[in-house]
């Protein structure tokens, strides 16, 4: 599972970006200063690590410089949201920079695009008679190719790495559109109709009323 380090010293926000993560099925442990974050990143495995700014013993940025594991890619999440302090955290390695306060499916969005341009995601899925191979970006049913269009693909992905969680059309919408998608949920049910049909999967990709779909696992 994919584990990731949220360094917050505010335990409000700390508890929402773990209720965020978990939402996306990914496994969270939170350090509340800095010193504390920087022994876990140099003794523990993290996939990913959301670090706020304005710590009470170090800042952020400190932490970026001192750390020596600079391969876990780095978000940081930070009231602080003048040009050149961007800059100057992109400038030290992160991959990307959120202002708060943020939309819990913004952030799940980006840690999905960064979890994908590191490969820290499963690259091949199984399920039922489907292979679904992202590296390749190739869909087959019995052995046999499936044409999907690229967002019908995307769409199929994300269910696949999160089966038996109610998604509603929003969160596909900002997973797989972009956060800054502003077109209708419609777009969602008319991809989520071809997938069923094109894969068969009427009976597994159900409805969840007034929120969105499921895929459900084999039983």
């Amino acid at each position: 599972m994919i584990r990731i380090l949220i360094v917050e010293d505010d335990p409000n926000i700390a508890k929402l970006i773990e209720a965020t993560v978990a939402i996306g099925g990914y496994e969270s442990v939170v350090s509340a200063n800095g010193a504390e974050a920087l022994e876990r990143m140099e003794h523990e495995e993290f996939d990913l690590i959301l670090l706020d700014v304005m710590l009470p013993d170090m800042s952020g940025f400190e932490i970026m410089r001192n750390r020596t594991r600079t391969e876990v890619p780095v978000i940081f999440i930070t009231a602080r949201q003048e040009l050149t302090d961007k800059v100057r955290g992109l400038r030290l390695g992160a991959e990307d920079y959120i202002v708060k306060p943020f939309e819990a499916m913004e952030l799940l969005a980006r840690i999905e695009v960064i979890l994908r341009r590191v490969k820290k995601t499963v690259q091949v899925f199984e399920y039922r008679d489907i292979s679904v191979n992202i590296e390749e970006h190739t869909c087959k049913k019995n052995g046999q190719p499936v044409y999907l269009t690229p967002k019908e693909f995307e769409v199929l992905v994300f269910f696949l790495q999160h089966k038996d969680v109610a998604i509603s059309r929003e969160r596909l919408l900002s997973a797989v559109w972009g956060f800054e998608y502003e077109g209708e949920t419609r777009t969602i049910d008319i991809h989520i109709q071809q997938l069923r049909k094109k894969l068969n999967l009427k009976e597994c990709l159900v409805t969840i009323p007034k929120l969105g779909y499921r895929l459900e696992s084999m039983r």
